[in-house]
């Protein structure tokens, strides 16, 4: 029996679909979620988030956000989604080497605090991109 799964940001709904297990990554680190799962509400860090379905994985790359589990269904509300096949590894790429630089240049409060943010969100990127190459997909 699966699972329903709604992902959804302020911009679209990303996904709906049933599947098997969802795998995300909660604040405490990344959790499991099976039909009949326990209820559940978490907040969710910037991260791949896998989707199994009949003998498949697929992985998105999820921004923050929170995750509410009941037994037959799954809500994900992020701040931003974006399934493998929609990353640009090269923009992705840029992106981790500007917020290495700046961050070797020492900076101190705002500017630090969007550095890390930005090498962040470019390494899930670069992560689920890595993912999907490894499948040959």
């Amino acid at each position: 029996m699966p699972i329903r799964l709604e992902i959804v940001t302020p911009e679209r709904v990303v996904l709906t679909d049933d599947v098997d297990m969802v795998v995300a990554p909660a604040s405490e680190g990344y959790v499991g979620i099976l039909p009949h799962h326990a209820p559940l509400l978490t907040t969710l860090g910037p991260g791949e988030l896998r989707i199994k379905k009949g003998g498949t994985e697929t992985s998105l790359a999820v921004f923050g956000g929170f995750m509410d589990v009941r037994p037959d269904r799954v809500i994900v509300l992020t701040e931003a989604a974006e399934h493998a096949d929609e990353i640009d590894e090269s923009r992705a790429e840029q992106a981790r080497a500007r917020a290495r630089e700046v961050l070797q240049a020492g900076p101190v409060g705002l500017e630090e605090a969007r550095a890390r943010a930005s090498l962040e969100r470019a390494m899930v990127r670069l992560r689920v991109s890595e993912r999907r190459r490894r499948r040959g997909v």
